[in-house]
């Protein structure tokens, strides 16, 4: 009789692994439910050793699918390593993991990817990714042949979900309460949350109709002028701008000297559709509304090609991580990966490349086009963190000391604050700059710029930094975000619109759901997607 194959069987792995993960990998919940004040008391410990057996239960549960002699190490190396990762995010800037963030991280392009880059992401994977990985490859392991080693992966399954079914049922109580009213700790169980996260990621696409985009707008046309010049409005896409933060808007340090010399109205009380990128700008590009553009059954056009539907001039300018699909089906260039002395640097420019050779890309437009009327969209890199101090040239470095690291928790709040403002001065440049530019024209157009950011940005509130948090738990200054207006006198004169008045209206409250409609009339667009009661500028509109 042969002796016994040398090696542990996976079960023991598998439940090593995962009491690994749900333990030393969750030291992000655990220390939120700490500050949260959810560990006092020996009945709070009761409840946090049986948390932590759920998730060790539910991982294993998870593992025993795939404990076969091909697939059982590799799953276990990715779930170890997303852990790790997780546990860096979750612990430095204290985002949380779903669905949105998933997406974010799918979209990331190698140059945000690098910013990200730094020891403590380099540290934490090794420590809890790496060397537990290391240790899992090399352990020796026994596997039955297939059908015996399918009725044992079966029975762990089922005996794990047992023994999580039983563990809930025993704290149900402060379980629940914890998850409802501390919903943001249901996306920090780790690595769980992560793979929750990339399924419904995955599944979203799936839950809508296939195919090309649903046509929009095709009944759209520019109303008669009531001047003899076209018109020609800048869409100023901000990327990470925090309301609170702009001069312009109440704060106390002058981050916006240029625009205030300017004749701007800026609305102080504009709340985002989303938290990230990926999230906002389609949705304020859409007719949908937030709500809307959440539960759509399909894909549909966006205001790009409503205006283009209209007969308009249309071009998107990129400077940042590409336009989500918004600006598929009309003209768009990058300036990001172009080449300047003075605005480009280390593979990345700064936001006033757009302004180089503006002229001619707009001449390089249909004439007949052109004449109708012109929509320009710049996509700034603006205040994308976590690198602020890149995204400033000295010359506007007005706060320091600034913060110089990707890892905000190593710098003062002082200084991640300063990194930030210096961004909110170098925007109020660019931002300057492009008024002076289309003033420059206005004997050619009727000129206009709207500036409005996708979302806003956390500098440290409560320990918590960048953006990205579940809508419904995100702080307002994740939502917040500044929607700055200049008109031109010939387009106050042809539209009715003052400056006087959208200034008299600064406190309402607006939302990107206004800014399809306010757009289309803005460049007077008749269409059956436009909803008067959403533009914003109809109340300061004659006639």
């Amino acid at each position: 009789m042969s002796p016994p194959a040398a090696g542990l069987r996976p079960i023991w792995l598998a439940i090593g692994a995962a009491l690994w993960m749900a333990t030393v990998g969750n030291v992000a919940l655990w220390g939120e439910m700490a500050a949260r004040h959810l560990l006092r008391g020996p009945g709070a410990w009761l409840f946090a050793v049986g948390l932590g057996l759920i998730i060790a239960a539910s991982l294993t549960a998870v593992v025993s699918l795939f404990a076969w002699r091909w697939t059982f190490k590799p799953i276990l190396l990715l779930l170890l390593l997303a852990s790790a990762v997780g546990t860096h995010f979750m612990l430095t800037y204290h985002v949380v993991i779903d669905s949105g963030m998933m997406v974010n991280v799918l979209q990331t392009d190698p140059r945000e990817a690098a910013g990200l880059l730094n020891w403590r992401l380099i540290a934490t994977v090794i420590l809890l990714g790496v060397l537990p990985g290391f240790a899992v490859w090399r352990a020796p392991l026994r596997f039955d042949s297939g059908g015996r080693q399918a009725l044992k992966n079966l029975a762990l399954i089922f005996a794990s979900l047992g023994v999580a079914a039983a563990l809930i049922l025993a704290t149900f109580q402060p379980l629940a309460s914890a998850m409802r009213n501390e919903r943001q700790l249901r996306y920090m169980i780790n690595p769980l949350n992560t793979l929750y996260a990339a399924a419904r990621a995955s599944t979203k696409p799936l839950q809508r109709a296939s195919g090309p985009a649903a046509v929009v707008g095709t009944d759209a046309h520019v109303g008669a002028p009531a001047g003899r010049r076209p018109t020609l409005l800048i869409l100023v896409l901000g990327e990470t701008g925090r309301s609170g933060n702009f001069g312009l808007n109440g704060y106390p340090r002058a981050t916006t000297p240029e625009l205030e010399r300017e004749h701007v109205a800026s609305a102080r009380n504009a709340t985002s559709c989303g938290t990230s990128t990926a999230a906002s700008v389609p949705c304020m590009f859409s007719h949908l509304g937030r709500e809307g553009y959440e539960s759509r059954s399909r894909d549909y056009e966006t205001l790009l090609d409503v205006l283009d539907h209209a007969g308009l001039a249309v071009l998107w300018i990129d400077n940042q991580a590409g336009c989500k699909g918004v600006c598929d089906r009309v003209p768009h260039v990058e300036t990001s990966g172009l080449v300047h002395p003075q605005l480009c640097r280390g593979g990345e420019c700064l936001d006033g490349i757009m302004l180089e050779g503006l002229e001619q890309r707009i001449g390089a437009l249909p004439p007949e086009r052109v004449a109708r009327g012109v929509v320009v969209v710049m996509h700034q890199m603006g205040s994308h963190g976590p690198a602020y101090h890149l995204r400033s040239p000295p010359a506007y470095k007005r706060f320091l000391p600034e913060c110089t690291s990707s890892s905000l928790p190593d710098c003062s709040r002082d200084e991640v604050v300063n990194a930030y403002d210096n961004t909110i001065a170098y925007t109020d440049h660019f931002l300057a700059s492009t008024i002076h530019w289309l003033q420059a024209r206005q004997g050619v157009f009727d000129t206009a710029m709207l500036y409005v950011a996708d979302h806003g940005e956390s500098l440290g509130e409560n320990n918590l930094y960048l953006h990205g948090m579940p809508y419904s738990v995100a702080p307002d200054v994740q939502k917040k975000v500044p929607w700055i207006t200049w008109l031109s006198p010939g387009f106050e004169q042809r539209s009715g619109i003052t400056i006087n008045c959208l200034r008299a209206k600064r406190d309402e409250a607006i939302t990107h759901d206004h800014y399809f409609h306010s757009v289309l009339g803005l460049m007077r667009v008749s269409t059956e997607v436009y909803r008067r009661a959403l533009d914003t500028f109809t109340p300061c509109a004659a006639g």
